[in-house]
Formats: C-alpha cells, structure tokens, sequence
C-alpha cells in the first residue's frame, strides 16, 4: 500500500473523529455525556475505515457526504453496544464502566435509541438507498439480537444457529459498511455486491477470532476465559459439542459446571488449549477468512484491494 493511500485513509479517520463526538450532542449536557460515553472510551473504528477504504472503488466527490455514510454506520454500531450491554449485563465496555452500570439500564437503553434517531436524521440526506440498506441492517441486529437470546430451539443446529446469529448482528453492518462507502463514491453495482460480501464474511470472521482470543489470550493482554465463564456460546466449545465424543463428557462438565472459581476457570483453559478442537476452530476460521478473500476477486488491484486483503490476514493472526 503506498504512502498517499495510508495517508488519504488516516486523515479522513481522523476528520471523523470530532465530527462523532459533534452528532452525539444533544439538547441537555446530561444526555450528550451519556450518548459520548461508549464514543469517548474509543474504538477501533473499524466501519467507518472500512466505509473510507470502500470508496477508493469510486470517486468521491464529496467528503462530506462520505463522512455521513461512516458516520450513520459507526452510529448504528455504537446504539447498538449500548443495547447489548443491557441485555448482556455488562459491566465493561472498551476498558471503562459500561454505559449501563454507569447511568443504569433505562437511561443506556433510551441513549441507544437516541443515538439511532441520529443515525436517521443522517441517513435521509443520503438518499432513499442508503435509507433502505441502513433500515435493513437495523433490522437483522434486532433479529440477531433476539436469535442470541432466546437461543436455539431444539431443531436446530447450536452452531449454525450461532453462525447465522454472527452473521446478522456482526455481519450485517460490516457488510452496510462496505457498501455505503462504495455507494457514497457511486462505485459500479458489481463492486457494491463484492465489498457487500466480503462484508459479511469478514463480520463472521471478526467474531469468531474473538472467539479464539478468548481461550488463547495469554498473550494478547485480554482476559482469557470471559465468555467461557459467561457461559456465553463460542465457535470451539460449540464445535466441541457438536463433536459428541465421550472421550470430551468430563470436559464439558468442566466447562458446563461454575467457573466461578479462577483456579476452575484456569483448568477449563488449559484443557481447551491442548485440545485438537482448537485446531479444527482455527481452520474454520481460516477457510471464512479464505472465502473473505475469494469475493474480492471482481474488484481491481490497488491500495485499496491490498488493505481489505491484510484485514484478513489481520484477523486470523490477531487469534494465534
């Protein structure tokens, strides 16, 4: 990737970051503190990057109006952390107080939906297109959202349950992402439909790395065993059940009993990371992450091609 291309992405990401904390001000000082809570503990801004990189498949014409498009994604992401954090009980977000134990759970909910309506008010300005993707993409979150509560029902698969749940609530926007950015740089319908692919699969890809971080996390400074001890679902145990070997039952009931206990959590740990299944989960994510790659086939070569390729080669190494 040249230097200008670096540089072009890098300004543009740092032009929205006022313009983020700007939309989230509202008509009493108390509801803009809240609304920049999740904002102001940062982020990797990884929608509104990928809705830059996405446009060097047009020509922008107006910086403005690009920065509208990164900024109903990021947006929309960011209402919907708040939502998640009260129906997760969350106590953390980014490193600081989640928004819901900081201003409780009524108040986070009603910031979400703040923060959504202004998400709105942007996207009109966009076009009736950008309105209809924005409202779709909202619309597989809720049901993602409602998939992952209620949870699998008994003729389901638990892991392709869990993999359509990825593919709507992290999938979903990544892909919107994608195409708002080429959209906003009136970039051809052939690319639109490869950058919305690679959206979704690169969203399934995001998650289920995380998945891996955390059991493996030693040594990337992120608690290990946090959803483990949730007993939140993840790609290797859900893979593990799904194998049903009786040589895993003691296993499972490690992992199924309370792991309240650290030196209980530590063991569980352990003897996930020396399983074969973790083997098998990092394949798994390999071959999304191949198939990622696979839909950037149609779009030329260039700076911007070679980025969304090492935005795959990032999220498989980010789980070693």
């Amino acid at each position: 990737m040249t230097a200008s291309f670096d540089a072009r992405i890098q300004k543009r990401l740092d032009e929205f970051e006022p313009l983020l904390a700007d939309a989230a001000v509202a008509n009493t000082p108390y509801v803009t503190q809240a609304a920049r809570h999740v904002i102001e503990a940062g982020g990797k801004r990884f929608r509104p990057m990928l809705v830059f990189v996405a446009s060097e498949f047009g020509e922008v014409s107006d910086e403005q109006r690009l920065q509208s498009a990164a900024m109903v994604m990021e947006l929309t992401h960011v209402a919907s952390l708040y939502h998640d954090d009260v129906m997760d009980e969350a106590d953390v977000r980014r490193g600081a107080p989640s928004a819901n134990r900081f201003y409780g759970n009524s108040v986070a909910i009603l910031v979400g939906d703040f923060l959504f309506s202004q998400a709105s008010d942007m996207v009109a300005g966009l076009g009736p297109e950008f309105v209809q993707l924005q409202s779709r993409t909202f619309s597989r979150l809720v049901q993602g959202q409602i998939a992952e509560t209620i949870g699998p029902s008994d003729d389901d698969d638990p892991l392709e349950h869990y993999l359509q749940v990825i593919a709507d609530k992290t999938g979903s926007l990544i892909a919107a992402s994608a195409c708002f950015g080429a959209m906003a740089a009136n970039a051809s319908a052939e690319h639109i439909e490869a950058l919305r692919s690679f959206g979704e699969e690169i969203g399934v890809v995001f998650q289920l790395s995380d998945d891996l971080i955390d059991i493996t996390s030693e040594q990337t400074g992120k608690t290990p065993g946090t959803d483990l001890r949730e007993g939140v679902p993840t790609l290797p145990v859900l893979m593990l059940r799904k194998k049903n070997d009786p040589a895993d039952a003691k296993l499972l009931a490690l992992i199924d009993g309370d792991l309240t206990d650290d030196a209980t959590l530590a063991e569980a740990l352990r003897q996930l990371r020396a399983h074969p299944i973790m083997d098998e989960a990092k394949a798994e994510v390999e071959r999304h992450a191949a198939l990622a790659r696979e839909t950037l086939a149609p779009l030329p070569d260039g700076d911007a091609k070679a980025a969304l390729f090492e935005v795959c080669d990032e999220l498989v190494r980010r789980e070693h």
